[in-house]
């Protein structure tokens, strides 16, 4: 697997990275035969977070026999210093390290969150404190909306941003064309959230009924093998550095399979029209529009 320059970090990255998802819910035995087939297949991002359930635990042993030469990241959903401190401690131990290579303030949606963060004892002050310590090598966030996205760029420059950089969000409301224009501008590593996802689940019966559990909106289906790759070229088509799968092995190993020719060969003008008329049928189902995180009119 090519490695990326994961923007201006000065890190070489694989340009799937493994969902810590992936561990989350598995036996130790299945955690650790995923973690070593991502390895093997050059992976050497693993991205993970304590509200994924078991998962930094999982990780955490399966990781043990590459930690030093992989990246790890983790985030916090805590928007206080004491509480995010409590956290990232706890995330420390649970994966066995020392260090993060990236630490994320995660999911920055709402005003709230954003305030709360980069308040007087807010999270972002634990986080600068300990990248000054060495305990976190660099600093980015996650957001579910484009508006708590660039809010945080106006307060602190960021190693890195995760979002939603996907196909669909893009073509029907423009989601994420201001986020991109800021990574080329200030450089920092983006990583695509989403680019493997079809569209919104009809109702909580069909996600249940599918392979896919773990993930909160609907990947492309196996069958759609061409949609798929078409996806995955959209997103880092627009200036994604790297792309994370969905939560779940299938999906991991496609995207890591899939990554170098996706990487390696432009979009064509069929793959783009036949986005285009896959768009129409699903374009009622978004899993997010533009105001994510019921932000006020400017």
């Amino acid at each position: 697997m090519k490695k990326v320059k994961l923007g201006n970090t000065g890190y070489l990255v694989s340009p799937v990275f493994y969902a810590g998802i992936v561990s989350m819910q598995q036996t130790q035995a299945d955690s650790d035969r995923y973690t070593a087939r991502a390895v093997e297949a050059g992976v050497n991002y693993f991205d993970v977070a304590p509200s994924y359930g078991d998962a930094e635990e999982k990780l955490g042993r399966s990781l043990q026999p590459y930690r030093k030469q992989v990246y790890l990241a983790c985030k916090t959903l805590e928007r206080k210093k004491k509480e995010a401190e409590r956290e990232l401690q706890a995330s420390l131990k649970k994966l066995k390290t020392d260090w993060f290579d990236n630490y994320q303030l995660h999911s920055m949606t709402t005003p709230e969150d954003v305030e709360l963060a980069f308040s007087s004892g807010g999270a972002m002050e634990l986080l600068v404190r300990m990248k000054q310590e060495g305990v976190i090598r660099k600093i980015g966030f996650s957001a579910h909306s484009e508006r708590a996205a660039m809010e945080c760029l106006k307060r602190y420059p960021f190693d890195t941003a995760m979002f939603p950089i996907n196909w669909m969000l893009h073509l029907g409301q423009g989601i994420g064309e201001n986020l991109l224009k800021a990574a080329k501008e200030r450089g920092f590593g983006l990583i695509a959230l989403k680019s493997l996802i079809e569209r919104a689940w009809h109702d909580e019966g069909e996600r249940d009924a599918s392979p896919w559990t773990k993930s909160w909106c609907k990947p492309f289906d196996w069958e759609d093998q061409a949609l798929r790759r078409a996806a995955m070229k959209y997103s880092l088509g627009l200036g994604a550095d790297a792309l994370i799968p969905p939560g779940n092995w299938e999906s991991q190993s496609f995207m890591m399979e899939a990554i170098d020719e996706v990487a390696d060969t432009p979009m064509t003008r069929d793959e783009m029209n036949m986005l285009k008329e896959h768009f129409e049928k699903v374009k009622d189902q978004p899993f997010f529009d533009q105001n994510n995180g019921n932000w006020p009119e400017k």
